[in-house]
């Protein structure tokens, strides 16, 4: 016999779980106690959104569902942050949510919350378990949801009384997941047939091999290759196919060649409203879309060719092809010198405090492909994603646009991968949302490197304000700690940087302070306030 938190246990190492993300509650006492004895590390987060976000971004870089545990009613609400933008991700997770004892349900009991409800345009599959016999059986069916087809989030509630009550039941083994290869024969006839092709990369389910397997193709047919939003690290940057991302603050050289295009070939993509710059990059374009979930196929631009499969097999099978002799060259040429000018332009500098621009470009520069780069949501985040080269597989950020993602998803990175760099770029409101994961950092040993740029507002919606509602401030404007101090009370490296000629030895020292120490360290930027975006100053 054992208990249901037990039996829940066993499942998820049966199921390739080796870390978990939490943060601790009396309603799953019994999978706490069953953790004990179990090969699986419990990282324990002081927030569970920051636990859900860890969990995510775990997701995104293993490929295998991110597992995060909470307690109900305010556990689970703060947690949903993590589900939707896992859902918006495209990423596998798994969020276990404690819940009321069975005889109590639908009495509004303390802390009660019906999930199915809650979590159901959220998540890909929400059940409550009500048997502790079926536990095996909805573990099984959940990361086989999480995986399958559009990866995404699974929501089970679990019942206390199904946690402590005891079952003879049986393990059930992983099912496993069968991904089918697409015909590429016409697409291969079409792109052989176009002048001005681009590809447009991006979606979940993208495995190290899938994305060799897109340079590979890239690289033998000449094709320029774009990133949707966010998802620049498909390809490594500094591959001649590469030619930018598109997104918030596209190039506009880059969204002309989308409208000259005469294929568009979409491999991943949901081509929502962020990376179509409003639905309005794609219109008589002909497009390609393959997608590994039909109903995306045609939801908002009717492709003229349609292709439902995941990623991996759909580009081992692009990469089989025999390439043609291409006669689009020089535009794939002209689209990456487009991209180095965008991106290494003459330094325009900040008229005070620490230069964005400066110091993403020139640590992209000194650090190289390796490092993960973790971020939020903000417009300090569009210095990164115009000025940083990304290796293969190294961004971490939300296309949720969810503030407080970067530092939750620098740790997850850094304990996935302790070898590497992990560096988290936050704003001062981002960071904000969850700054008491630095407690986590240092527990953990997750020594992330993490700059804070403090321009003293909520820098996005500031914007915004002055387009629409010039010298109207209301709302925007926030009074900062001493975000140093802070690092350095959790025993952390912190130290502040005024101008742009002193972040370079501060950012030697923390090095230095994280390869001695094994613990996080802060840089706490102060940046012009006027500089809202690297082009444009809101006022003088």
């Amino acid at each position: 016999m054992r208990t249901g938190g037990r039996i829940l246990v066993d499942a998820l190492v049966a199921h390739g779980v080796d870390r978990v993300f939490c943060v601790p509650g009396e309603s799953y006492l019994a999978v706490l106690d069953a953790l004990v004895d179990s090969p699986i590390d419990v990282v324990v987060a002081r927030h569970e959104g920051a636990a859900a976000n860890m969990a995510e971004a775990d997701g995104k870089l293993t490929g295998r569902p991110g597992v995060c545990l909470v307690t109900r009613g305010p556990g689970a609400t703060h947690a949903s942050v993590g589900v939707h933008t896992a859902r918006q991700d495209s990423t596998p997770m798994l969020l276990l949510v404690g819940q009321v004892d069975t005889v109590f349900r639908g009495r509004e009991a303390f802390q009660e919350v019906e999930y199915r409800d809650m979590f159901s345009s959220l998540a890909k599959w929400v059940a409550e378990v009500e048997s502790v016999a079926r536990l095996p059986e909805y573990l099984a069916r959940a990361f086989a949801v999480a995986v399958s087809g559009r990866p995404g989030p699974v929501v089970l509630a679990l019942p206390e009384d199904v946690l402590f009550a005891s079952a003879e039941v049986a393990d059930i083994a992983p099912v496993p997941h069968v991904a089918q290869a697409a015909d590429v024969g016409e697409l291969a006839k079409m792109l052989a047939a176009a002048s001005r092709p681009l590809l447009l990369v991006g979606g979940g389910g993208w495995t190290a091999a899938a994305r060799a397997d897109l340079a590979a193709f890239a690289v033998a047919w000449d094709l320029p290759v774009a990133g949707a939003f966010r998802r620049q690290s498909i390809m490594a940057n500094d591959d001649a196919r590469y030619v930018g991302h598109v997104g918030l603050s596209i190039d506009p050289a880059l969204a002309r060649r989308v409208r000259e295009s005469d294929l568009i070939v979409a491999l991943g993509p949901r081509l929502g409203e962020t990376t179509t710059s409003g639905y309005t990059l794609i219109a008589s374009q002909p497009l390609i879309h393959a997608h590994p979930d039909p109903d995306e196929l045609g939801r908002v631009h009717l492709p003229v060719l349609a292709i439902c499969a995941a990623m991996p097999p759909l580009v081992a099978a692009l990469r089989a092809l025999p390439p043609p002799d291409p006669r689009w060259a020089g535009w794939r040429a002209g689209a990456r010198a487009a991209f180095e000018a965008f991106t290494r332009r003459a330094p325009r500098p900040a008229s005070r405090g620490v230069d964005l621009e400066a110091v993403v470009t020139g640590l992209s520069d000194r650090i190289g492909l390796e490092p993960f780069v973790c971020n939020g949501a903000g417009n300090f985040a569009i210095w990164v994603q115009r000025f940083w080269r990304y290796g293969v597989g190294t961004q971490l950020a939300p296309t949720s646009g969810a503030m407080g993602y970067g530092l939750p998803a620098a740790i997850a990175a850094k304990l996935r991968h302790p070898e590497r760099t992990v560096l988290c770029v936050a704003g001062d409101g981002d960071f904000q949302m969850y700054p008491q994961e630095l407690a986590t950092a240092v527990q953990h040993g997750a020594a992330v490197i993490v700059l804070v740029a403090d321009n003293g507002m909520f820098g996005t919606i500031r914007m915004h304000q002055e387009r629409r509602y010039p010298g109207r401030v209301s709302g925007t404007a926030i009074r900062n700690p001493d975000f140093a101090a802070i690092a350095r009370a959790h025993g952390a490296f912190g130290e502040t940087v005024a101008d742009t000629a002193a972040f370079w030895p501060a950012f030697d020292a923390a090095e230095a302070f994280v390869r001695a120490n094994r613990l996080p360290a802060l840089l706490h930027l102060h940046t012009d306030p006027a500089r809202i975006t690297p082009d444009e100053t809101a006022w003088d």
